[in-house]
């Protein structure tokens, strides 16, 4: 099994990654037709509790596994990246264990808490459309139990997820992106069987209650993640292994000395996470209230916009943002691998790469889907009134939030954690503190009073950005002046596939058709914007500088 370089690695990671985040899209509309409304309530809450434990399983360990057995191996220090595996993996085996064994004992708590919440607080109903339109279902002894059961049913799933996360860090830290990414496709392709075949069997053939149909999708995360623990225990069957230590500065290196580094690699992920998160919930505290009291919109519309913004908007944007995770799978391992090394040319080259890469793909993804909104929203969600409005504006937030989390990346890399930290705290706070202001502005102004909330936001990324930036360029001597250049003819072959697009659309229109003609209608303008897009980046040099050049290359010297 060959090691993957840090382009081809990203380019197979954000393949992988967009393939996945598409199907995880894509199967929620044949599925929520099989469950109905009711199952939608059931399933939503249940997995949604689900991957809030998972998290407190993982806490970011399998990047901190990735980022210490780059930096063991490039060290040749093979005994010493073997322990860190063994010793973070046996501190998420344990949390994994007491995670499980916490939801499942909790399942009834938690259960009869979400009905109360949604069924008491009419906010909260933002957190599903399907809460807004069928609220009334939430009532009834029966449905606590229904998502008590289908909560601990999910459960089993979270011990091999994370082992799972634990050989994907381990792999990715060797610099084998591939594995680690195709293992991805694999889990989702088998959830998405199970779920559709398992609730459609339980539904239409056995006649099984709601809540076992439920149970039985949930219970494909399990499957999955089995599935895709087979083929990545093959693929590290496949490295050598070195057992003894070879360097006398390896029996030094005491297991205490591992662990406090593995926690102090773990915090800033933590931080991250939180950080990225609490920027949702500014919105939740202040959307709803601001567009009732200042715009005087109804508390269902504004619970509508709020749903929008927070919850099936973000769903989209996923596809976006793949391509900054998708990187981060191979800029982590390969930039701790440089700073090591004391390469510093190949750090900042890295950098400037990270960041073109990121503009290149993910600004045109963003303009083609903002000028597609509506037959797009429609595809995934239907017609809405307000959904393409949002959507609009708010897929741009998936740009500031890729480059946002790949430059937090590059920060942990170059181990400026205490820099990162005020950066993060920095952005915080001004989108705390212009929020409400900037939507205001908007409405006195004549705009939506919700593009305000948004572009809060992405002022908030942008700031956290900028410090950020600043301290890299400060610490190594960076120069973006080529990223710069980049970014205009981006941005101006960005306009010239917005003219044709619009141009196009006096031909063909985009609105006021049904889900099945809005497949095509997308696929026809994101074919005719795609090459647009790329053929002028061509002809700009800046598809062969950026991407092509040296990813053809890579790939050619691959299949030799």
């Amino acid at each position: 099994m060959k090691k993957d370089n840090f382009l081809r690695g990203a380019f197979v990671a954000t393949f992988c990654l967009i393939i996945t985040k598409i199907l995880g899209v894509l199967y929620v509309i044949p599925f929520y037709s099989i469950i109905g409304p009711n199952g939608s309530v059931i399933y939503g809450s249940s997995y949604n509790i689900y991957a809030l434990f998972l998290n407190l399983s993982t806490i970011g360990l399998p990047l901190a596994i990735s980022k210490m057995v780059s930096e063991y191996h490039t060290l040749g220090y093979e005994y010493t990246k073997r322990r860190v595996y063994q010793l973070a993996g046996r501190v998420m085996i344990i949390s994994s264990i007491i995670t499980t064994f916490l939801l499942i004992l909790f399942a009834p708590i938690l259960a009869k808490y979400i009905i109360n919440f949604y069924d008491y607080t009419p906010i909260a109903r933002t957190l599903g459309a399907e809460l807004i339109a069928y609220g009334n279902v939430l009532n009834g002894q029966y449905l606590i139990c229904e998502i008590a059961f289908v909560i601990r049913i999910s459960a089993s799933a979270i011990f091999f997820v994370t082992l799972i996360s634990m050989i994907r860090g381990y792999l990715q830290g060797m610099k084998y992106i591939q594995a680690s990414s195709i293992s991805q496709v694999v889990e989702q392709v088998a959830r998405v069987i199970v779920i559709l075949v398992g609730s459609y069997l339980c539904m239409e053939v056995f006649h099984t209650s709601l809540g076992v149909a439920v149970g039985v999708s949930v219970f494909g995360a399990t499957i999955s993640a089995i599935a895709a623990l087979f083929y990545l225990r093959k693929k590290k069957n496949q490295i050598e292994e070195v057992s003894t230590p070879k360097h006398e500065e390896e029996k030094e290196i005491t297991n205490k000395y591992l662990f406090k580094k593995i926690i102090r690699y773990t915090i800033p992920l933590i931080v991250m996470e939180i950080v990225g998160s609490s920027f949702q919930l500014v919105d939740m505290f202040t959307v709803v209230n601001t567009l009732t009291n200042v715009a005087n919109y109804t508390l269902t519309d504004a619970s509508v916009i709020m749903n929008i913004v927070t919850t099936l908007g973000t769903k989209l944007n996923v596809i976006v943002m793949a391509i900054a995770n998708g990187i981060i799978i191979s800029l982590l391992p390969s930039l701790t691998s440089d700073v090591v090394a004391k390469n510093t040319e190949e750090v900042k080259r890295k950098i400037n790469k990270t960041l073109q890469i990121i503009l290149y793909i993910t600004i045109p993804m963003a303009v083609g889907l903002s000028f597609l909104a509506e037959p797009v929203w429609t595809i995934f969600y239907g017609k809405s009134f307000y959904g393409p409005k949002v959507f609009t504006v708010s897929i741009f937030v998936a740009v500031f939030c890729s480059v946002f989390t790949n430059v937090n990346v590059i920060m942990q890399s170059l181990n400026r954690y205490k820099k990162m930290y005020i950066a993060l705290l920095v952005g915080f706070f001004f989108n705390t503190a212009l929020n409400v202001p900037f939507m205001i502005l908007f409405h006195k102004i004549g705009l939506p009073i919700y593009y305000g909330n948004l572009v809060a936001t992405m002022l908030g990324y942008s700031i956290t950005i900028c410090i950020s930036l600043c301290d890299i360029k400060k610490t190594i001597h960076i120069s973006y002046k080529k990223t710069f250049k980049h970014l205009g003819y981006i941005l101006l072959c960005c306009f010239l596939m917005f003219l044709v697009l619009s141009g196009l659309s006096y031909f063909i229109p985009i609105t006021g058709y049904g889900r099945g003609m809005s497949i095509v209608i997308t696929i026809i303008y994101a074919i005719v914007g795609a090459i647009i897009y790329f053929g002028s980046t061509y002809l700009t040099h800046t598809f062969q500088t950026v991407i092509g050049k040296e990813l053809l290359q890579s790939i050619w010297r691959r299949k030799k």
